[in-house]
């Protein structure tokens, strides 16, 4: 999940310890992830056949006078095999490609008409009077609604990433090693061309000949770990003729757990083996990727979007309950928006039941000197500004149900490390910006382990143990684990 490692070691001598660079280890990661990938638009492609053939077959059998409904699903499953293997002809699972919507949607065309053709061959080859007997009404509608749900899907992916934030999955952070004029076509292309899911940081110099505007160029290769820490990065790209500085920036991303692609030159064998895919129309060899865990990262949203939607519906006479007891006890709004630093530094704005005075922000600094927590933390047990209400709402962690609207709309997640405000995450160390890796959440692995522990210490370091421990089953033991923290009164 990281988009980072840890910063590596010093080696004396990189070019020499990575010398021939095997491509083989990481390449079992990178089909990995290509599975991944190709699974997901697979599946959404047979639910948009599936739709459109289920719609077909309603309309049909709303006439009256239809076939039997055994007869159109055997038809379906046969069709949607078809058309994902059509799909695939068409090399529309093969990682993001430089086409044009245009030439995506034609592909598309292509695929479901030659799937159309097979399987009128399949139901008249084998003369099966039942198959014979499906509507050529539903075939129709089914062929039409299936080109407008496979090029819709991809047209609203394309739009998605066109103002995505580069999350590390579906979209990512990339550096440019080199600055000549393939890196620098490079660059624009995907600055223009923001639906092929990169986000171009800048470049680094391979070495200090090398040319470049000074406001995209972030420094050199010695630098890389810094700055992919400090800029959230998930893949190298490698462009230049410096054969010394290509495999020292091969070795520094490996070191530091990024994806690494080489815009293809000899090398010297560097990249044999190595999967060959596009960023946007130039050939990359793809030398270490980061594993991304899709499925379970898919599931853990999927989860969070039910759970919320379902506790906002369950929660909302309690909700409105608790607004009118803050609303009666002091002036002032019932929520608390309060801007916080979300995954890869996104800022999003987090909302909360009010549990203090109005304007207890401005108070803050009066009672540093009452700061019970070490480093960049604020606490402090008796809190003058707490009103009667907050203190029962902070005893049961009541007034941070509001958050389940942060978790519905994506900013935070029900499990992850608490959402920091932008004055803590400067103060931080750059190991430290790890824990900004993954999506906030409402609970966490402090808050049920460490929660009335001052030490800042051990409240990084249980965050990134999370990190670096991540999985569901995981998640789902800290939710155990909250339900008891919360029943028990334990928060302040």
């Amino acid at each position: 999940m990281a988009a980072a490692g840890a910063r590596p070691h010093p080696v004396s001598s990189p070019i020499e310890s990575c010398g021939r660079i095997d491509a083989s280890i990481p390449s079992l990661q990178v089909a990995h992830a290509l599975l991944a990938r190709r699974v997901i638009l697979v599946l959404i492609d047979l639910l948009s056949i599936w739709s459109s053939a289920v719609f077909a077959v309603a309309v049909r059998l709303s006439f009256g006078n239809a076939s039997s409904l055994e007869s159109h699903v055997g038809f379906l499953l046969l069709y949607s095999v078809l058309i994902v293997l059509s799909c695939n002809t068409q090399k529309l699972y093969s990682g993001i490609q430089f086409r044009s919507s245009k030439d995506e949607t034609i592909a598309v065309g292509r695929a479901v008409g030659l799937a159309s053709m097979l399987v009128t061959a399949v139901i008249y080859a084998t003369g099966l009077k039942r198959w014979l007997m499906i509507s050529r009404f539903v075939v129709a509608l089914t062929l039409a609604l299936s080109v407008v749900a496979l090029a819709g899907t991809r047209y609203l992916r394309r739009k998605k990433l066109q103002n995505a934030v580069a999350d590390g999955f579906i979209c990512r952070n990339i550096l440019i090693v080199g600055t000549g004029a393939v890196a620098q076509t490079l660059y624009h292309q995907l600055k223009e061309h923001r639906y092929l899911g990169y986000v171009a940081a800048g470049f680094l110099r391979a070495d200090s000949s090398d040319p470049g505007d000074s406001n995209d160029v972030l420094g050199s290769i010695g630098n890389l770990a810094e700055i992919a820490r400090a800029r959230f990065i998930d893949e190298v790209i490698i462009s230049t003729d410096n054969r010394a500085a290509a495999k020292l920036a091969i070795a520094e991303g490996r070191a530091c757990g990024l994806g690494v692609r080489v815009i293809p030159d000899l090398f010297d064998g560097l990249a044999w083996g190595a999967p060959v895919e596009y960023v946007g129309q130039f050939p990359a060899l793809c030398l270490h990727e980061q594993r991304i865990p899709a499925l379970a990262l898919m599931m853990k949203r999927g989860v969070d979007f039910v759970c919320s939607g379902i506790g906002l519906l369950v929660l909302c006479p309690l909700l409105v309950a608790i607004a009118a007891v803050i609303k009666l006890e002091s002036p002032g709004p019932i929520f608390y928006t309060a801007d916080r630093v979300g995954k890869k530094g996104r800022i999003f704005g987090c909302h909360k039941f009010r549990t203090m005075v109005r304007d207890a922000d401005r108070m803050r600094a009066q009672l540093q000197h009452l700061n019970e927590r070490d480093g960049v933390l604020f606490k402090i047990s008796n809190d003058p500004r707490v009103t009667c209400a907050g203190k029962f709402l902070r005893k049961y962690s009541l007034d941070e149900l509001p958050q389940l609207w942060n978790v519905l709309k994506g900013d935070m997640s029900l499990v992850g490390p608490r959402p920091p405000i932008a004055a803590e995450v400067r103060q931080y160390q750059l190991d430290h910006l790890k824990r900004l890796n993954v999506m906030p959440g409402i609970t966490g692995l402090w808050q049920v382990e460490a929660r009335t522990n001052p030490s800042f210490a051990s409240y990084i370091a249980l965050d990134i143990e999370y990190v670096d421990r991540w999985n569901l089953f995981l998640d789902f033991r800290i939710l155990l684990k909250t339900a008891s923290v919360v029943f028990a009164g334990s928060g302040r």
